[in-house]
Formats: C-alpha cells, sequence, structure tokens
C-alpha cells in the first residue's frame, strides 16, 4: 500500500471519528487559517500540542502520521531552504550574492516547516477519521449558501467527492508501477536531471491510460444509473449535530484567542 495517508479513511470509534464531519471540515479549515496567527516560539508550540492532541484523539498510531508525511518531506524541505536561503534579516551569517542566510531567515523557516507538517498532519486526522462519503455530505451541506450566486454546488462537491476517493487509489498505481519498473532495472533518484525525467515518462503514461478508462467507466456507470445533477437530490445518509461538534468549533475559537494573547505578549519570551 502507498505510503501517503491524506485522504485514507481508517475505521475506528473515536471521539474525533464521532463528530459530525461538517464540524471537522469548519474546524480543519479554521486551523490553516490559525496557523498565521502564531509569530513566536511559544505560540507554536501551542499549535504542536494541540497537532498533537488531535492525532492521539483520533485512536491513530502516531508512526501512521509520520510515516504518512514522508512521502511530502522534499516538498517541504524545498519550501524551508527558499525560506532559509533567500530571506534577509537579524544577523547574517552567509551573504553570498542572492543567497543569504540569517537569523530571520532560519527562524522563519523553522516556522515554515512548522506550518506545513502541522496542515498536513491536521488535514490527515480529518480524513482518517471521516468517511468520503461523509465528506462529501459535508462539503455538499457547506456549499448550499453558494446556490444563491448560481454556482454549481452539486457538481463541485461530486468533483471533490471522486478526487478524494481517488487520490488514494492513482497513488497505490503509481506505486505499483513503479515497483514494475525497479523489477525491470529502472532505478529512481539517480543519475542527471534529464536522465531522471526521462525515468518518470513511463511512469505517467499508464497513470494517464488508466484514469482516462477510470473516468469513463465511472461517467457510464453514472449515466446508466441516471444520475443528473440538476434534478433535485434527497439523501439516504442524515447529519446529526450534536454538543461535541460545538465544543469542536469552540476549541477552535479559544485556540484562536490563546495565540492572540500569546502574539500580543510574545516579546516577554524573547
Amino acid at each position: 500500500m502507498n505510503k501517503l495517508i491524506l485522504g485514507r479513511y481508517f475505521p475506528g470509534n473515536s471521539l474525533l471519528h464521532r463528530i459530525d464531519p461538517r464540524a471537522k471540515l469548519l474546524a480543519g479549515i479554521s486551523f490553516i487559517f490559525i496557523l498565521f496567527i502564531a509569530n513566536n516560539w511559544i505560540t507554536y508550540l501551542v499549535l504542536w500540542l494541540f497537532t498533537f492532541t488531535m492525532m492521539k484523539l483520533s485512536g491513530v498510531s502516531i508512526r501512521i502520521y509520520i510515516r504518512g508525511v514522508r512521502p511530502l518531506i522534499w516538498l517541504i524541505l524545498f519550501t524551508v531552504s527558499l525560506q532559509v536561503l533567500f530571506t534577509a534579516g537579524g544577523e547574517i551569517y552567509i551573504d553570498w550574492g542572492p543567497v543569504t542566510i540569517s537569523s530571520f531567515g532560519l527562524i522563519n523557516g523553522m516556522y515554515t516547516f512548522s506550518r506545513f507538517t502541522m496542515i498536513i498532519f491536521v488535514s490527515t486526522v480529518v480524513t482518517l477519521t471521516t468517511k468520503p462519503i461523509d465528506l462529501t455530505d459535508a462539503m455538499n451541506y457547506l456549499l448550499q449558501p453558494l446556490k444563491r450566486l448560481k454556482l454549481p454546488v452539486d457538481e463541485i462537491s461530486l468533483m471533490l467527492a471522486i478526487a478524494l476517493r481517488f487520490i488514494p487509489i492513482i497513488l497505490d498505481e503509481t506505486q505499483k508501477v513503479m515497483d514494475a519498473q525497479r523489477a525491470r532495472g529502472t532505478v529512481f533518484g539517480e543519475g542527471s536531471l534529464p536522465q531522471q525525467i526521462k525515468k518518470i515518462v513511463p511512469i505517467f503514461i499508464p497513470l494517464f491510460v488508466s484514469s482516462l478508462v477510470r473516468a469513463e467507466d465511472m461517467a457510464n456507470a453514472m449515466e446508466v444509473r441516471g444520475y443528473q445533477s440538476n434534478n433535485p437530490r434527497s439523501s439516504f445518509r442524515r447529519l446529526h449535530w450534536q454538543k461535541t461538534d460545538i465544543a469542536a468549533l469552540i476549541a477552535m475559537v479559544l485556540l484562536a484567542v490563546i495565540l492572540f494573547i500569546l502574539r500580543t505578549e510574545g516579546h516577554h519570551f524573547h
């Protein structure tokens, strides 16, 4: 199985599994915005404690989360390196043309690393504890007000649901194709950049073809079942809002308030 955990669902009966998917989506989106309130080490420490608490409450092993972030680590490190190498400020350690390594750049790099990693962890918490079909219902419900703007809410929800559903499948297929290429003697990660790109091409072609075939099969299946996006539809599944869902949103508000307080008083911690 592919190591990327984001987008997968782990069955369970934890506290987070029982929270309404609408509350989890709102909390997850709120967390991404709340991250940008932090501006010093104490606020990031609070955010890390909150993130690890959510991971623990999900009932999924921390090792699974760490294993899931590994495939994205190079993208994160690339972004962090840009912050470190091209951000000036504070004490200058290296000044070599456009490359400047400073104390401000190093601190900003650590904050960027924390931001990206926490976003991945919290997003993974949401998908691990929520069935894809429940996420679809939650997205469709939350997007309903946009219908007044004549936006195709049902189509948008369907596209998001399909994308979320097939991300793990495409990743698994990618792993299978790469394993097949390795069995034929291909060594990934070695050679010059043009050589590495040449090795990747045989991976994308079968993935592209299989994705088109799957999309056509799904379109045929939906057509056979009489799916029409313009017609009003009923839902067999009902979402139920409970006190724990309100508590989850209140927790996000409290987290934002705490960060605002620590942000304004951050100079006491330097």
